[in-house]
């Protein structure tokens, strides 16, 4: 059989383009060359799309771009499936079947791309445009999330022109909320702009933090209990793994804790009773269907005892080697290089 022509992105114009870096690595040296034809693809921090042809060895931060000098282009022309790869003044044509955005955060995962990929009509890993779009806004989560009784922390959104024009109405309104208070941007991933506000006066310079990475701010009640994550996998009919949590060793499991230091502990299955667990997967399951998402996500909850909140959902979740989404799967009977099989599948489906 010919193999699958599998296109792998990378990288982003994003504030998790190192982290993308690394989960591409994992992805890419577990993915099964005899059945998939790989063409990977570095998206720059400035947007730039460059044919990467180094080694996975080559595959960091510092070093990537020094093996991609070939500019790539995306036509949007419907049932193309093909990107043109530029050297000079001549242009080759390759064939595409599939791709995989291994990306995360603004530009990767909001819907911006998945809208790229549809106009193309290009099959890919991970939900469509809206669902994407709909679960990276933390705001809009909720909100939809809340016509369908889902338990979450109570909040407020705001935007950047009511933080510069009414601070005292916001520090006011936040009161109701208690303390401490969680401040973090509406659409952004790895907790990258999140603060924990614990008196008044830490309030607005969280808020202006936060407007570094979106120009909606959340401000969100603090709820006790265990962070508990699930991976959800499948199309119209998704499973659920085995839940995990998290023990941050940190004020809470901020973008440092998950990347840099080595304070967090990791427990699958999680430390939580099986009335708590099973309550944790029919939610997950619920949650991936409301919001129409396809191929994966992670949701993630707070549990306290047999109280069980809703805390966010990630459609293109980490696949690093600490990552709790493999972690999960791979507890739950599906080995890293058979979830990548899946999920392509999934997408090609």
């Amino acid at each position: 059989m010919a193999k699958i022509k599998l296109c792998c992105l990378f990288g982003g114009a994003s504030e998790e383009h190192e982290v993308s870096l690394v989960s591409a690595h994992s992805v890419l040296s577990q993915i099964d060359v005899e059945k998939y034809e790989i063409t990977t693809v570095g998206i720059t921090k400035a947007g730039k799309w460059l044919l990467f042809e180094g080694a996975l060895s080559d595959l960091t931060a510092e070093t990537w771009q020094n093996f991609a000098t070939k500019e790539v282009i995306l036509p949007a022309t419907k049932g193309a499936g093909e990107i043109y790869i530029l050297e000079g003044d001549s242009i080759t044509r390759r064939k595409i079947d599939v791709v995989f955005p291994i990306m995360h955060g603004k530009n990767c995962e909001d819907g911006t791309l998945q809208g790229l990929f549809e106009l193309c009509g290009i099959p890919f890993v991970g939900p469509g445009c809206l669902s994407s779009a709909v679960c990276m806004d933390k705001a809009s989560t909720k909100m939809i999330l809340k016509n369908y009784g889902i338990p979450q922390a109570a909040a407020l959104a705001v935007d950047a022109v009511e933080i510069r024009k009414m601070p005292s109405r916001i520090a006011l309104a936040s009161e109701a909320l208690g303390s401490p208070l969680f401040v973090k941007p509406s659409a952004s991933g790895s907790s990258c702009g999140v603060s924990r506000v614990n008196t008044p006066s830490e309030l607005l310079p969280a808020l202006e933090k936060a407007l570094l990475s979106d120009s909606r701010v959340l401000i969100e009640e603090c709820i006790k209990g265990a962070e508990v994550e699930v991976a959800v996998l499948g199309n119209a009919d998704p499973i659920v793994s085995i839940p995990g949590e998290i023990a941050p060793g940190s004020e809470f499991y901020d973008y440092d804790t998950k990347y840099k230091n080595d304070t967090a502990s990791y427990y699958i299955p999680a430390r939580i009773s099986d009335s708590a667990m099973a309550k944790v997967r029919q939610y997950a399951q619920k949650i991936y269907k409301i919001l129409g998402c396809k191929g994966l996500a992670r949701v993630d909850f707070f549990v306290d005892g047999e109280r069980v909140v809703f805390n966010e959902i990630n459609t293109l979740p980490g696949f690093t080697s600490i990552s709790m989404y493999p972690k999960m799967m791979e507890a739950s009977g599906i080995p890293y290089a058979e979830l990548i099989d899946r999920l392509i599948q999934l997408a090609m489906e």
